[in-house]
């Protein structure tokens, strides 16, 4: 499929996906407290995933997968009670 044709076929759908994350941003920043939601890994993560998006031209969905992804090798010892945050705080509480 040509790439204008995949634009004409997409667009309306992706652009409602970007008012809805506009939206979203909007949200937490009308909220009390929104300064907590912001330095919270998974707003950080966000934030980083756009920039990602807008600042890469190849390769963004894997490096966004990568990012919201725990990369550690070590297992730990059980995953009882562990819930999924959706994203990774360890990429944030270790400096990167």
């Amino acid at each position: 499929m040509p790439a204008k044709q995949a634009l004409e076929l997409y667009f309306l759908d992706n652009r409602a996906r970007l008012l809805e994350i506009a939206s979203f941003l909007d949200r937490l920043d009308r909220y009390k407290d929104s300064a907590a939601a912001k330095d919270d890994f998974r707003y950080k993560s966000f934030i980083k995933a756009l920039k990602l998006i807008i600042g890469t031209e190849k390769d963004r969905t894997i490096n966004v997968q990568l990012l919201f992804s725990d990369l550690t090798a070590e297992p730990i010892e059980s995953a009882a009670g562990l819930k999924a945050f959706g994203a990774w705080e360890g990429t944030f509480s270790e400096g990167n």
